[in-house]
């Protein structure tokens, strides 16, 4: 199968996607309108809350959902073969994730931007609220220590991405303080800016850097020096680094994608994978767990956290949501095809087949599996083979660490709403916030070892927990969004349809894991309480459900809804 022609195909599924289905859920659902007013006009704080153009917000939004993620899930599940993750990549983003977002967003937009864990205080009740809130703080709690390492690993393994980065957060604060303060438009600066970051992949190809080791390794001091930017990042005002960097960085992911797409029609690469692998080795079954090894390229529960914690505050009118919600998902989409076509295409069938030998192996390589296709993709451009791997990895690390940085702000935000629903005023202030979001990451990090990870690894002893826990955040957001159209009196079904699949899916994973997680007390307990806690949102949501269906028939309205 020619990889070209499923890439073309893809594109065509998602551009009627968002011509005709983005649409009808926009305007015949939702009914939005722009003379609704949004958060960043009422509530402008100019520190989390400012009206933003368009273009930058969805910068910022795709930047910040386009993480490592969607690239790993992809790299992985092709063990089972490059059709099913094909299919569920392409049905996910164009049924699931992408009406996740946009519902997200929409929903925080139309109540103040409060995160959709605030929220299900007022659509369910301060039980769901609390509920809710424990399950996103463990989610967050670890993707940003197992961030944090997984950006450091690729520091140490990728010494000549270093320059190249860290010379982007300078140029983002630069194009950040000309834009707001100068009144200079930001599209040149910002293209200039991609110019310069790639002439320094140049640089560092030729410049690789190393720095000191703490505690004997290179990624401890790495992971350090990571997660106090990111607690510097979350305080800050958003348009000072985050909205300009991740405009930046969705320029690059856009060029990235663009060469790797123009790689591929020059090459016309023969896929090299098995369509469906008919005898996977020690593998999971593929259902349901193609749909937790594959979250963030076709649906994440992270992105609702995104959604209506940070880009809510930020849209400028209520018609932009459609662009910046469904849209920038599409994108999304679009990297998990062209990473799981980098892996199924780009290696060759005898280093496939070593590559993914055992599901162990699938797993321990999925991001350098990725940049090893990608960079043999790039090869048909005549890339030279360094430049070609710095690239990549440049892409890789960048959006792992607007990933990062995001994640430290909104876990900054739900602490914030904590300390308002439950009246604990110092959890309301950013800096005690910020803290509250990084240090206990960083002591997980620091303090403990994954067994045969090394230094730094803590966060991956609870990874395994990632892609269940995520997409259970999906469903529960889902399940919000649902409540909040059967209170507004419109069609359900959008939303109830995905939710119920995700959940299904996604407890049914949580359920096989316990043997799975039989040999690790720990995973055993922690797999318990979040599938319990999850449980009993879901009966907290049923029971009001039936409590108001029952009420004389009334549907009681929102009281902040538009």
């Amino acid at each position: 199968m020619n990889a070209a022609v499923i890439a073309v195909v893809v594109l065509v599924l998602y551009f009627l996607g968002y011509r005709y289905y983005s649409k009808y859920i926009s305007q015949k659902i939702f009914q939005l309108s722009d003379d609704e007013e949004t958060p960043s006009h009422e509530l402008r704080d100019n520190l989390d809350y400012i009206p933003t153009n368009k273009h930058v917000l969805f910068g910022h939004h795709f930047a910040s959902i386009a993480g490592a993620a969607p690239i790993i899930g992809p790299a992985i599940a092709v063990f089972w073969g490059w059709l099913p993750a094909i299919i569920w990549v392409v049905v996910g983003t164009i049924f699931m994730g992408a009406v996740h977002d946009f519902s997200a967003l929409v929903i925080s937009a139309r109540n103040k931007g409060r995160s959709i864990v605030d929220l299900a205080g007022t659509l369910v009740n301060s039980r769901a609220r609390t509920l809710f809130l424990l399950i996103v703080y463990f989610l967050i709690f670890f993707v940003i220590a197992v961030f944090a390492y997984a950006i450091a690993a690729l520091f140490v393994n990728f010494p000549t991405s270093v320059l190249p980065i860290n010379f982007q957060i300078i140029i983002a604060v630069a194009i950040g303080f000309l834009f707001y303060k100068k009144g200079v438009p930001i599209l040149w600066p910002s293209i200039i800016a991609l110019i310069l970051l790639y002439f320094m992949v140049g640089v560092g190809t030729m410049v690789p850097i190393h720095i000191p080791a703490l505690m004997g390794s290179e990624i401890v001091t790495w992971i350090l020096i990571l997660l106090i930017y990111s607690f510097i990042a979350s305080v800050l005002p958003v348009w000072t680094l985050l909205q300009p960097r991740d405009y930046i960085n969705s320029h690059q992911l856009f060029v990235g994608l663009g060469i790797l797409f123009l790689a591929l029609l020059v090459g016309h690469p023969t896929m090299q994978a098995p369509a469906i692998n008919p005898r996977p080795i020690n593998a999971l079954p593929m259902f349901p767990f193609i749909f937790i090894t594959i979250a963030c390229g076709a649906i994440s529960g992270f992105h609702g956290l995104v959604s209506s914690g940070t880009t809510s505050k930020q849209l400028d009118k209520m018609s932009q949501a459609r662009y910046i919600g469904y849209g920038a998902m599409l994108g999304e989409g679009m990297l998990a095809i062209i990473a799981t076509l980098a892996v199924a295409a780009g290696i060759k069938h005898s280093e496939w087949l070593k590559h993914y030998d055992s599901w162990e192996s699938a797993v321990s390589g999925g991001i350098s599996n990725f940049v090893l296709g990608a960079s043999n993709l790039l090869q048909s451009l005549k890339f030279p083979e360094i430049f070609s791997s710095t690239l990549i990895s440049v892409i890789v690390i960048g959006f792992a660490a607007t990933s990062l940085d995001t994640a430290a702000r909104v876990q900054r935000l739900v602490i914030k709403e904590l300390g308002s629903a439950y009246s604990i005023k110092p959890l309301e202030n950013r800096f005690i916030g910020a803290t509250l979001a990084i240090v206990p990451s960083l002591l997980l990090a620091m303090l403990v070892e994954a067994p045969g990870q090394g230094p730094g690894s803590g966060g991956f002893l609870l990874w395994p927990l990632f892609g269940a826990t995520n997409q259970l955040v999906g469903g529960l957001t889902l399940l919000a969004a649902t409540i909040f159209l059967w209170k507004t009196r419109r069609p359900v079904l959008y939303t109830l349809i995905p939710m119920v699949f995700l959940l299904f899916m996604t407890t049914g994973s949580m359920i096989l894991n316990f043997k799975v997680f039989s040999n690790s007390p720990l995973l055993l307990i922690l797999s318990a309480i979040i599938l319990a806690l999850a449980v009993w949102l879901i009966l907290e949501a049923l029971f009001v459900y039936n409590k108001q269906r029952k009420s004389q028939g009334v549907i009681p309205r929102l009281p902040e809804t538009q």
